[in-house]
């Protein structure tokens, strides 16, 4: 399978890099492997904060493999492999250290989910977001959490309804999304250094207690996006689900 989940560790700080071919989409074997090293990471003593990142410069991730949406046959493949959604966010929502996010490109559908559960994103001005899952024939169900307790109900009935629109980086940190945006990738990254090399520095335990509160009512959420993955799971095998990823399929 291609794609890879690296993780090296830089002065305390735990950088986890994602990669894929198609545009750093994820298929379940990157889930997974995202997710144990985001776990891994968190309950490293040497690890004082975590820098998510992909690879590239156009796109941060595309979410969802679309060769593994189209290969699902049986709702119990299309739970889980949405369940690899959950597992990253939940990952994410549940590890004790604060999860920096730089976000250098386009976001879309899960990458918008991942952008959401990190606890402060850094983006460029070509970090564009959509939530294509309506479009086919799915929905957002399993990052929707994430979304609208980072970005409100608002702002995520408006990506998750019109999926056909980007939004951009911009909109993202009036939203709540990104909480920085720099206008070139390299204005980004030394940000990123200046940002990271001070938090890495704060009291752990005030962190980690921090970030608890921060996250506070959100212990459900192992039912809870369980029981979005069912939803996803289902519908991506509909007529309308399955016609709309095959022609998705043909323009890429």
């Amino acid at each position: 399978m291609s794609g890879s989940v690296k993780t090296s560790i830089q002065d305390g700080i735990s950088v986890i890099t994602f990669a894929h071919p198609a545009h750093n989409s994820l298929p379940a074997n990157l889930l997974a492997d995202l997710t144990a090293a985001i776990q891994a990471a968190g309950k490293d003593p040497n690890t004082a904060l975590i820098l998510l990142q992909s690879t590239g410069e156009k796109t941060f991730c595309a979410g969802a493999s679309f060769d593994e949406l189209a290969a699902i046959r049986t709702r119990e493949q299309g739970k889980q492999f949405f369940v690899g959604f959950a597992n990253v966010i939940n990952a994410m929502r549940t590890c004790p250290k604060f999860i920096v996010a730089r976000v250098q490109g386009r976001a879309i559908g899960g990458g918008v989910g991942i952008a959401a559960a990190a606890d402060y994103c850094i983006a460029s001005q070509n970090a564009t977001i959509k939530l294509s899952e309506l479009a086919i024939g799915i929905g957002p169900f399993v990052i929707g959490p994430a979304v609208e307790r980072k970005m409100g109900l608002s702002a995520f009935s408006e990506l998750g309804i019109a999926a056909f629109e980007w939004r951009t980086a911009h909109w993202a940190k009036q939203k709540g999304l990104f909480n920085e945006v720099f206008d070139t990738l390299e204005q980004t990254d030394a940000y990123i250094k200046h940002f990271c090399t001070i938090l890495k520095q704060y009291h752990p335990a005030a962190m980690r207690q921090l970030k608890q509160i921060f996250w506070k009512d959100t212990a459900h959420w192992d039912a809870l996006l369980a029981e979005r993955a069912q939803i996803s799971g289902e519908l991506v095998l509909s007529e309308p689900a399955q016609q709309a990823i095959l022609a998705f399929k043909k323009v890429v």
